[in-house]
Parts: structure tokens; sequence; C-alpha cells
């Protein structure tokens, strides 16, 4: 499955510095980080939404919405999603306490971890 999100990625990357006028992902992109970012946190608003309303179909299409928005902006910054698999890749195997821990230099607080 990771050939769509290739396949996604190619086609933002190619809509890099087109006319905003004719795409979505140029317009949004031209706008600048605030906009994108802005964007991300409006879409994870709808996933949050949409599994506190139960709704399996609308919460896989407004997830699809969020990691489509995402990797608009991991492009933004000149990332691609295998830099997040490659991560994940990392992490696999590693307690989410443990990895939490390490990422906060320090011992995970009670309720937290993964």
């Amino acid at each position: 499955m990771s050939d769509v999100l290739e396949r996604l990625a190619d086609i933002i990357e190619s809509r890099k510095g087109g006319d905003p006028k004719l795409s979505y992902v140029a317009r949004l992109l031209s706008r600048g980080e605030d906009a994108v970012l802005k964007k991300i946190g409006e879409e994870s608003t709808e996933v949050v939404m949409a599994a506190k309303d139960g709704d399996r179909m609308r919460i896989v299409g407004e997830t699809a919405d969020l990691w489509f928005h995402c990797l608009i902006m991991l492009s933004y910054y000149g990332l691609r999603h295998s830099d997040v698999l490659l991560e994940l890749r990392r992490r696999e195997g590693i307690s989410g306490l443990d990895e939490k821990a390490a990422r906060d230099g320090g011992s995970p607080k009670v309720g937290e971890g993964g």
C-alpha cells in the first residue's frame, strides 16, 4: 500500500510551485507554513470528531484527508512519507513507554506511553 503514498507524494511534489488557481496543493503550499499547519490542525480535529461519533466510514474518510494533508506538510519541509516509515520501522519492537522516555530524556509519567 505504500505505493499509493508514493504516487500521492509524487503528485504533491509535481504541484509545488504550480499555479494556485489550478491546483489545491499549489494553492495551499503558496499560502505558506501557517496555512499548511492550520490545515493539519483542522483535519486532526475532524478525525477526532468522527471517532467520537463512532462513524467508521467518516473516520476512514477524515483520516484519509489528514494523511493527505500530512503528505503536503512533509513536502513543505522537504520530507517524504518514507522518512516517517523509516522512523516507524526504527521504533518497531520498542516499547512505547521506552521510546517516549528516550525522546523526553527521562522516565515516562504515570498514564503516558504507547
